[in-house]
């Protein structure tokens, strides 16, 4: 991903197997918080390909079931392909950049259990990792509206998240504002390396849409976890979730392994605080105006026109869409292909007309067409040198004979670019030849 958006700084890959997401957003947030990156991309993938991971869970009881009851009697399902992501920038360069900040991370940590009896020492760890993650965002434990718990749905992980829970967010808070505690794996499955951020993402539109979902088949909580220790309620059903004028904050969690015998047990917590009504507003736009230029191309000229006439139809069906908008994300997302066209107008409604006569073909006020020539338009890097005395040195490219001697190049040999009839080019030579300085080498050498 990295290489094909132009991306600098680091670029790694986490896997400590289901927490591997949540992980992965807390070294986003330190490399954005210690200057490392201006703006990061974090996110996990979970691919089952084969069912090698399905059979060797189902031989250790950890999936033993199909239904999703996350902290219900049954177990939940693990998932087929999810790849769920996130932009993270820090909060300051979002508001001057004029970026929508959906939430904010306000702190987060990460902890691990390596012992030989992991299961049961993760117990304290838990509470551990949950302090931590307070400490850092400086809220207390009162402060947290809802949780997204890690959730997995069997009878040994349900029982240490919840009494974890229990002891730290249960303790100290009133009766009337219990913690809600829920898991998106009973809507969509155990997404595993990229659980935790399919959690963010169901926390952030929680906060969008004022309502706490529900936690599908926990009707009937599970009978291992003593749910009157503490103030944690289970989100049976939807739970409004109004913004009251105090800040809404949610806990999401995930828990994953890094050794082979899965005894290293990794533990990540993130705290999600509202997003200001300011951040939610949009901000200053980089084109501002009119008239919009837009920008449509395809590979043929009937190509063109389908696509002409299907941004008129995606304009239409999405009137709230500003224009300048729209013409800047066709000129910096979008492939340039050979047939190309640019409508220009002041309004949606110009632009439309103009769609619709780039689909007809026909000629209009406000459209230039246009397409590339035919032929060859391979890339060459040349770098003369002293500068640009060579007159015409490109040009000669274009009448290079092709060599037609086989076979693999022994022998290294120069040639000046500017003896035209003496050079041939080698069928073998890749696309892109070096050239420096008068002098030009033929990368496969093959004597001629």
């Amino acid at each position: 991903m990295a290489y094909t958006l132009g991306l600098e700084g680091p670029a790694v890959t986490v896997d400590t197997a289901c927490s591997s997401s949540l992980v992965a957003l807390h070294l986003a947030c330190q490399s954005l918080r210690t200057g490392e990156s201006s703006l990061a991309l974090a996110g996990g993938v979970t691919v089952m390909a084969t069912p090698g991971a399905f059979a060797e869970f189902a031989l250790s009881r950890a999936w033993p079931g199909t239904a999703g009851k996350s902290f219900g009697p049954a177990p939940t399902a693990p998932a087929g392909v999810r790849v769920p992501g996130a932009g993270v920038e820090r909060l300051a360069d979002a508001r001057r950049n004029g970026h929508q900040v959906l939430a904010v991370v306000a702190g987060s940590a990460v902890n691990q259990t390596v012992r030989r009896t992991a299961h049961r020492a993760q117990r304290p760890s838990q509470q551990r990792v949950i302090r931590t993650a307070l400490a850092d965002a400086g809220l207390a434990p009162a402060d947290v509206d809802a949780v997204e718990a890690h959730g997995t749905g069997t009878v040994l992980g349900d029982p240490i998240e919840a009494q974890a829970l229990l002891a730290t967010y249960g303790q100290d808070r009133p009766q009337e504002r219990p913690l809600w505690l829920g898991s998106v794996k009973s809507n969509i499955g155990h997404t595993q390396a990229a659980a935790g951020v399919a959690g963010i993402i169901k926390m952030v539109l929680a906060m969008q849409h004022q309502l706490l979902p529900v936690t599908l088949h926990a009707e009937q909580p599970s009978p291992h976890v003593d749910w009157s220790a503490g103030e944690v309620r289970l989100l049976s059903e939807p739970v409004p979730w109004p913004a009251d004028g105090r800040p809404r904050r949610a806990g999401v969690s995930s828990f994953g392994s890094a050794a082979p015998m899965r005894t290293s047990s990794w533990k990540n917590r993130q705290f999600l605080d509202e997003a200001s009504a300011s951040d939610g507003a949009a901000g200053p736009k980089l084109l501002t105006g009119a008239p919009a230029a837009w920008l449509v191309s395809g590979r043929t000229a009937a190509t063109l026109a389908r696509q002409a006439e299907r941004l008129a139809e995606h304009q239409q069906a999405r009137a709230s869409a500003q224009p300048a908008d729209v013409a800047w994300s066709l000129a910096t997302t979008r492939a340039a292909f050979e047939h190309r066209a640019v409508v220009i107008g002041s309004d949606a409604g110009e632009l439309a007309e103009r769609l619709a006569a780039v689909a007809a073909a026909e000629p209009a006020a406000g459209v230039i067409t246009g397409a590339l020539p035919a032929g060859d338009r391979r890339t060459v890097f040349v770098f003369p040198g002293q500068g640009s005395q060579w007159v015409g040195m490109v040009g000669s490219w274009r009448r290079v004979r092709r060599c037609s001697r086989p076979g693999w190049p022994s022998v290294r040999r120069r040639s000046r670019l500017m003896s035209t009839g003496r050079w041939r080019r080698c069928w073998r030579v890749p696309r892109v030849l070096l050239v420096w300085s008068g002098w030009m080498w033929c990368s496969r050498r093959c004597g001629r």
